[in-house]
């Protein structure tokens, strides 16, 4: 793409700023013989919020002299005016791809090949690589060497996610049971069997996909082959044939070498003054009554294996005796929480189906037992103690679901402090504010990890409640976070319920530990995601679920065959929620090349942005912001400049060139800038960042890519006896226009605009109240705020 800038002749290149910095937004304009770049200096009353990616000049050591298209080569103000219509966007390439690509079915059988966008609809149809809704690539074309690789700065990374849901209309993983042999794997490397195995000699033998390795075939799996060489079962085995699919696991995956129990729900309360006050503990009560009834189960069970667990606490702990036999149930509490310890074995964890009546029974209690409270100081650490406490008492892996109003202040371990200081932003200080308090969560930490125990942190704060530290052991046992700040039932209610029901209803394995493969030349190097790491290669997680994603990042070992291309494979090994080990396998191959221009036109700009998303995220931790943005900014220019210089052919210096697939790259970037997290401003609550970074590092790339670009939707075009959705329209707010309604959403919250000449009778009907009106405001703007992770 080619973007030479109006008149270039007569305009004079902009003057750097004296620290060799300078904001500049840019606009591309699309016409039939080119695309025209402008840069802009930002000004204006957003300028300084609101400015895109800083460029780096000479005295940023990045690039001497600039790099073409930067700020000391750019273009000044236009001559004349752009059509803001014809300048492409981030939705103009989604609804390209969905017009091209969607309502067909996406084939999975030819190496290195690009999927749709996650914006678009598709059917995959697995005929030997993972569909893209279990691992996507920032390239899918490799370079062939490390120098390539380091020359063109695109990361290598895979984004996994290993428990995605699969739409109804695609087949579901079939499950492949080789009995007490067990799954057939390499002896040298371990990978699993898989369609990249090449067997040879009759089919006695076959040769590993990944490191070369000739196996012995196992007298039971053997088969003779066919005039191409090919198993005459080929398609009657999954692992064979398939890109996904999952073993039954033996003993031998087990720890102790028995099998594994069911696992548990435990839901643990806060009973505090400031939850009974606002009316959320009844709240919960009535709601887990109907919700128990929809626990998860196996397929083709009628009801579901899993346990469950009451406790209530504030600063101290209650522990409830549900077992079926009682006529009522029994309370039991420690108030000694430095040494915490389940009071009882036999009763605390049952069978909803069999308890019913009394598990109700205390529903309806809780909420008159702690009416009458002044106890607001709550303990935290405490909590997730007991509830790792009864899993091990019980020999089983679950989840505790915490629902916590306020800091744990209480004299207890784990006893937290205000330390929000604003003071620190926009110093070499400001990433202590997002540095989890270590100590008795980092072992809390290790200890649910081991025994499988995820925690999931429904948090009702009212002030600071140090999310940095409180979503720690949730963001390293699988666990999810959810925040209401300010919570009053009439508002917020219906969407934590909405949240609580998904998350206790939703597919989950417990107890997992993922490796991914490679084959020779390269190796995963480095990982991110709710994942907790132990060692180098085995990432262990307490649960997974259909929501959360790893992303890999991939290094250079040696110079990668463009005949054999490069193939990885992601084992997971989990408990699942009938009690069952499994093994659930994902193969993906890649094509390598020494050409760049191959690498660019195969990259996928939404799986390059979840990658740029959580490294910057993580690098947060241990660097400056301001290092972290430069960092960002720097590589996006190195990758864009490496293009012009090694794959475009040679053009003014006053033109931007961009690959296809990246044309968009610069826009997301700019997006990733701004978010919360990364933003540095003291009028954002260091809260809202901290559950911001803690959010992004567990998102798939449909999750980021949302999060990034929002849907800005016209609602006042919508065809109300459709049920079709407007197409979304740039997020800009040339778009608005006075007499329109928006809603603009990114997956966590909602904003309804409202222009000020919107006719009276359409407010009047969509919120039963009459507008006047009235010059004074240009437009009316509604929050309505529902986090889904």
């Amino acid at each position: 793409v080619r973007l030479p800038g109006p008149n270039t002749s007569s305009i004079a290149p902009p003057p750097l700023a004296p620290a060799g910095l300078r904001s500049y937004y840019f606009i591309w304009v699309n016409k039939p013989a080119a695309v025209y770049h402008v840069a802009y200096p930002m000004s204006g009353p957003y300028g300084a919020q609101m400015a895109g990616p800083q460029m780096a000049g000479p005295q940023s050591g990045a690039f001497p002299g600039g790099f073409p298209g930067g700020p000391a080569q750019m273009a000044g103000p236009p001559q004349k005016k752009l059509d803001p219509d014809s300048i492409p966007g981030t939705t103009q390439v989604i609804e390209d791809d969905q017009a091209k690509r969607g309502g067909q079915v996406y084939v999975t059988n030819i190496r290195g090949q690009v999927p749709p966008l996650v914006t678009t609809d598709f059917t995959v149809q697995d005929q030997g690589n993972a569909s893209p809704r279990f691992m996507r690539c920032t390239t899918y074309s490799f370079p062939s060497t490390a120098d390539l690789a380091k020359q063109c700065k695109v990361p290598l990374a895979a984004i996994i996610k290993p428990f995605a849901n699969v739409p109804k209309n695609e087949t579901p993983l079939y499950i492949v049971n080789h009995g007490e042999a067990g799954p057939i794997r390499c002896n040298r490397c371990k990978a699993y069997m898989c369609p990249y195995m090449q067997f040879m000699e009759g089919g006695r033998r076959y040769q590993c996909g990944f490191c070369s390795c000739i196996n012995e075939v196992p007298v039971q799996y053997f088969q003779h082959l066919d005039h191409m060489g090919r198993r005459m079962d080929l398609y009657e085995r999954p692992e064979l044939s398939l890109g996904s699919y999952e073993f039954i696991a033996t003993l031998d995956y087990c720890k102790n070498n028995k099998p594994p129990n069911p696992p548990a729900y435990i839901f643990m309360i806060d009973v505090s003054y400031n939850n009974i006050k606002s009316g959320l503990v009844k709240l919960i009560c009535e709601e887990l009554k109907t919700l128990l009834d929809r626990l998860p189960k196996e397929e083709g069970a009628e009801t579901s294996a899993i346990k469950v667990g009451f406790v209530t606490y504030n600063k101290i702990l209650h522990f409830y005796n549900v077992k079926s036999a009682l006529a009522q149930p029994q309370m039991m509490v420690v108030s000694d929480v430095a040494e915490m310890f389940v009071p009882l074995l036999d009763g605390f964890l049952v069978n909803f189906q069999e308890s019913r009546a009394v598990i109700n029974n205390l529903l309806d209690q809780i909420p008159d037992m702690f009416a009458e409270t002044n106890e607001s100081e709550t303990v935290f650490a405490p909590v997730i103690q007991a509830g790792l406490e009864a899993l091990k008492a019980a020999e089983c892996s679950g989840k505790l679901f915490i629902f916590q109003s306020s800091i744990p202040t209480a004299e207890a371990p784990g006893k937290l402090k205000n330390r929000d200081d604003k003071k620190l932003v926009g110093t070499e200080k400001e990433k202590t504010l997002f540095q989890p308090q270590r100590g008795v969560y980092e072992q809390l930490t290790k200890d649910c990890v081991a025994q499988g125990c995820c925690v999931d942190l429904f948090l009702f704060p009212n002030q600071y409640v140090d999310i940095a530290t409180m979503g720690d052991v949730p963001s390293h046992t699988g666990g999810s976070i959810y925040k209401y700040s300010n919570f009053q039932v009439e508002m917020n209610g219906q969407q934590f319920l909405s949240d609580l029901r998904r998350d206790v209803e939703k597919s989950i394995g417990f107890d997992a530990i993922m490796r991914v493969r490679t084959g020779t030349g390269f190796r995963a190097t480095d990982f991110f995601g709710a994942i907790y790491m132990n060692n180098t290669t085995d990432v262990e997680m307490a649960a997974v679920d259909c929501d959360k994603a790893v992303t890999v990042e991939f290094k250079h070992d040696d110079t990668l065959s463009e005949e054999t291309g490069a193939v990885m494979q992601c084992a997971l090994l989990y408990t699942t929620i009938g009690g069952q080990r499994r093994l659930r396998i994902h193969n993906l191959s890649l094509n390598c090349s020494s050409q760049l221009s191959e690498l660019y036109k195969s990259c996928e700009t939404d799986a390059l942005i979840n990658f740029f998303a959580k490294s910057a995220y993580r690098a947060m931790l241990n660097q400056p912001l301001k290092t972290v943005r430069e960092i960002l900014v720097n590589q996006t220019a190195h990758m864009l400049a490496c293009y012009r210089k090694n794959c475009a052919s040679p053009s003014a210096a006053s033109q931007l060139i961009l690959p296809d697939a990246m044309k968009v790259f610069p826009v997301y970037m700019n997006s990733l800038l701004k978010t919360p997290t990364l933003v540095g401003s003291t009028e954002l609550s260091t809260d809202d960042r901290a559950f911001h970074r803690l959010l992004v590092n567990a998102m798939g790339v449909e999750e980021t890519q949302v999060l990034l670009y929002p849907r800005l939707i016209p609602l006042h075009t919508m065809d109300v006896s459709s049920e079709a959705i407007p197409a979304p329209v740039r997020c800009s707010e040339e778009r608005l226009s006075e007499s329109g309604i928006f809603l603009l959403e990114n997956g966590l919250s909602m904003f309804l605009w409202l222009g000020q000449a919107c006719p009276p009778d359409l407010i009047q009907n969509l919120f039963n109240v009459y507008s006047s009106p009235s010059p004074s405001p240009l437009y009316i703007c509604l929050s309505f705020v529902c986090y889904k992770y």
